[in-house]
């Protein structure tokens, strides 16, 4: 049974950070994973995303204050975001794929998480 669980979300002052975490439990890592958010009354939009061979994409909103990695050997993906900002208050989402694509498209993505909330004030 394949599923991915969110932790790590919470509620934080600006300038503050967080650490957010997904288990990829029935998976084999690495992977294509990602962090993607739905802001409220927003559709959900790629926030990094990290290929099974170590690239990186990030949206250009985040790039510098977020970083994307993954511990293959615990199975876990994080995503790292210091310098929080108000407008990066959301609902945070992993997910992953087995094909390419857009990355920042999630059409492309085959498998969610439940989300974790995020808010900065």
């Amino acid at each position: 049974h394949v599923q991915l669980v969110e932790s790590g979300g919470g509620s934080v002052q600006a300038g503050g950070s967080l650490r957010l975490s997904c288990v990829a439990s029935g998976y084999t890592l690495p992977m294509n994973m990602g962090w993607f958010r739905r802001l409220p009354g927003q559709e959900r939009e790629g926030v990094a995303a990290i290929a099974g061979d170590g690239r990186t994409n990030y949206a250009d909103s985040v790039k510098g204050r977020f970083t994307i990695s993954q511990d293959n050997a615990k199975n876990m993906m994080y995503l790292q975001m210091n310098n929080l900002q108000t407008a990066d208050t959301a609902m945070y989402y992993c997910a992953v794929r087995r094909c390419g694509g857009l990355w920042y498209d999630p059409g492309r993505w085959t498998k969610w998480g439940q989300g974790t909330q995020v808010t900065v004030s």
